[in-house]
């Protein structure tokens, strides 16, 4: 069998665009429930953005090093492992936490503010976790990645977006009101067909390499979401909160990841099989967990 770093997925330049195009919608989509009052709100109660954050950009990466250090991986894969844990949370979590019975609001506040730290946050968690593990220092030592680059196609794809959502809620309320939800759920009916056909065309890859990350996938999004879960306990949030800081942490932008990996690591295959079945398995096990949460209702 090819070695998992030889392959390529039936990822086209094409293929690229349309994701980064439907990234930018979805994040749109959900810049459409917020308004600057929003953000005031939050910083007159900033405790359970501030934990979500925490969890989100600190807490994940060091469990994902210490993972690391623990399996000891391939190098491509380990720094897969390492730049899903630095993109910011997906974009379905506030669809997961709202059928979860959790804060939905705070759950769109926290991806909000997340995609906008991780202007910093996902170039130096990337170089920082990835500099700390020898093997995938010297992947980083052969693409000599741009931190600045790196910020600039965070910021085209969700920033900007999510400036010109809150921009248009705020100038033209009456028609967000109409168009919010259809395009949420048009948006999120587009991505999710977008990964199912990205799926069928790389079925045969997937059946061959998905075994060699799977355990570790499973093992990292179950040690995200209960990372997110045990940091918002420690920090006394609600569990109303503590569902929608548990499902932010543990649902991660792996479309971002994605694009980092084809835009800046060559599409290199271990980090892209890591990226592709994280984006598959973090749903399944997001729905699933909203469902056990959603039986019961949370206290606020």
């Amino acid at each position: 069998m090819t070695d998992i770093d030889d392959v390529l997925l039936n990822f086209s330049p094409g293929s690229l665009n349309l994701l980064n195009a439907i990234l930018a919608i979805v994040m749109f989509s959900i810049a459409l429930d917020l308004r600057p009052a929003d953000f005031a709100r939050l910083l007159r109660r900033p405790k359970p953005v501030l934990t979500g954050m925490l969890s989100q950009f600190l807490v994940l990466p060091v469990a994902t090093f210490l993972l690391i250090l623990v399996f000891q991986p391939r190098a491509s894969i380990a720094l897969g492992l390492i730049l899903v844990a630095a993109c910011p949370g997906g974009n379905i979590s506030n669809f997961i936490t709202h059928r979860a019975g959790g804060n939905t609001a705070l759950s769109v506040s926290m991806t909000a503010i997340a995609t906008v730290t991780a202007l910093l946050m996902t170039p130096f968690n990337i170089a920082f976790w990835g500099n700390l593990y020898q093997p995938t220092r010297e992947i980083l030592r052969e693409i000599a990645i741009d931190p600045v680059t790196v910020a600039i196609t965070v910021f085209v794809m969700l920033i900007l977006p999510l400036c010109l959502g809150i921009l248009l809620n705020v100038k033209r309320p009456d028609l967000t009101e109409r168009i919010r939800r259809p395009l949420q759920y048009l948006s999120m009916a587009i991505f999710v067909l977008f990964i199912i056909l990205a799926l069928a065309a790389n079925w045969s890859f997937f059946l061959g390499y998905a075994g060699a990350v799977a355990l570790l996938v499973f093992v990292h999004n179950a040690i995200a979401l209960g990372g997110g879960y045990l940091t918002a306990s420690a920090a006394g949030l609600s569990p109303f909160d503590r569902r929608a800081v548990t499902i932010e942490t543990g649902i991660q932008n792996s479309g971002l990841g994605l694009i980092l990996i084809f835009a800046f690591f060559n599409g290199l295959g271990g980090m892209a099989v890591v990226a592709a079945f994280w984006g598959i398995w973090h749903v399944i096990s997001g729905i699933a967990l909203a469902g056990f949460m959603g039986r019961t209702e949370a206290a606020r």
